[in-house]
């Protein structure tokens, strides 16, 4: 584990650590606006093995995402987190189109506790639907509440490398006919120079399997029961004045009952100086 940390880590204390366990400084935002492309011509069935869609059908999902972090004290981390959608699926069959505000995340993290060995944080969350119908043929969401507890820690690599390593587990409570779920991430990061950065997580859901069994939505990402796990890798330039820039790459390695697609993610980022 020593060996892979070293190897996959390295983006923090050159600057302010603001993701995973680590919470903002009072005062201090961090900001990230994400332009987002996911493309899929296949999906996971049940038993976890990769088909094509029926009818040569295809998946585009073209979103813009706004990520902020907002330090209430040096423990305490305000969260939010807004999409715009444009979504659409075709086959042989038929073409639909759908667009608007997507789901809203709010919630906070806290800050345990800390010391030469890392740190500790707890956070929740609660997705709030978006404006859209959920009864449209290819809809946005699921359209209900999600209530999220997880908990993360992460600890430096410095001052043998600058760099991090994070781990996060939790449980989300979905409402209504979608299936509560197991949620997991493994983060590692390193610095190629001062400037350029790199970032891989595996991020993952496993679902209860205690919702609704029959789908009737049209969009192939938001079943009522599925399992997922996405490889994020991501490159980065840190500008001057807390900017920056991120390119990223996100294929879905492992799934049931999901679509099967690759997100492509370009991002500008600040974080207060």
């Amino acid at each position: 584990m020593i060996v892979i940390c070293v190897l996959f880590s390295w983006v923090f204390l050159t600057t302010s650590c603001f993701a995973g366990a680590w919470t903002m400084q009072k005062g201090k935002i961090y900001d990230r606006l994400s332009a987002n492309y996911y493309y899929a011509k296949s999906e996971f069935d049940e038993d976890g093995d990769k088909r094509d869609f029926a009818l040569n059908g295809e998946f585009r999902d073209l979103y813009l995402n706004n990520y902020i972090e907002y330090g209430i004290t040096d423990s305490l981390t305000l969260i939010n987190s807004l999409y715009f959608k444009s979504i659409e699926k075709e086959d042989k069959a038929v073409e639909q189109k759908t667009w608007g505000i997507g789901d809203i995340d709010v919630g906070g993290k806290l800050k345990l506790a800390d010391g030469p060995w890392g740190i500790l944080a707890a956070q929740t969350l609660v997705k709030i639907p978006g404006p859209y119908d959920d009864d449209d043929d290819l809809p946005l969401g699921n359209g209900q509440i999600d209530v999220e507890v997880r908990v993360l820690y992460g600890f430096s690599l410095y001052p043998h490398l600058p760099g991090y390593c994070n781990f996060e587990g939790g449980y989300r409570w979905r409402f209504e006919d979608p299936s509560d779920e197991i949620r997991y991430l493994i983060e590692f990061s390193i610095d190629f120079t001062k400037e350029l950065y790199g970032r891989v997580k595996l991020d993952g859901t496993y679902s209860m399997d205690n919702g609704k069994h029959r789908d009737d939505s049209g969009n192939p990402t938001i079943a009522n029961n599925f399992d997922i796990g996405k490889l994020d890798m991501a490159l980065g330039a840190k500008l001057p004045k807390g900017w920056g820039v991120e390119l990223g790459f996100m294929p879905q390695i492992y799934g049931q009952n999901t679509s099967s697609g690759n997100t492509y993610t370009l991002a500008l980022t600040y974080q207060m100086p």
